[in-house]
């Protein structure tokens, strides 16, 4: 029998495994301005954007010490957080920038404008912005033809303008 997600459905959130649970609350919240919302002991933490109980979770729990995931490995490839307009997207580019961040990667994927790197511990993060449905871009037939474009840098920073 067929079955199709509710179309409400959402990703609620992620657990991270990671080595180092201070550096890890620095970067995440320190830096990219997510907020503490719960400590598990020492072990783990409950991250989260405007006060929801968490949408990220770091945890120690089997990685305390341990190094980053081979990159060539089954796993998770990258987590992506979503800012609501493009000009949060413009200024959390320029904060971490302005920080020394390597970036890993920036894309304009028709639908979106990507930001790519990696945290501390070699976990991969998009940074990105929605453009609204009506300016998807459709092929002829009317289905969806994303693609992987140059992004407009300078025109993301632009945003901050005024």
């Amino acid at each position: 029998m067929s079955y199709t997600v509710p179309a409400q459905t959402r990703i609620g959130h992620v657990h991270l495994k990671v080595s180092d649970l201070k550096r890890s609350l620095d970067f995440y919240c320190g830096l990219l301005g997510f907020e503490l919302m719960m400590m598990y002991g020492e072990q783990a933490a409950f991250i989260s954007a405007g006060g929801y109980h968490h949408h990220i979770g770091l945890n120690t729990w089997h990685s305390k010490g341990m190094p980053p995931a081979p990159e060539n490995t089954a796993g998770l490839y990258h987590v992506a957080i979503l800012y609501p307009e493009r000009k949060d997207l413009a200024a959390i580019y320029k904060r971490l920038s302005g920080a020394g961040i390597q970036f890993t990667g920036f894309a304009d994927h028709g639908v979106s404008e990507a930001l790519y790197l990696n945290d501390p511990d070699g976990n991969g993060l998009e940074l990105y912005w929605d453009r609204p449905r009506e300016q998807w871009p459709l092929d002829a037939e009317g289905k969806l033809t994303m693609y992987t474009h140059r992004i407009d840098l300078a025109g993301l920073l632009r945003e901050l303008e005024g």
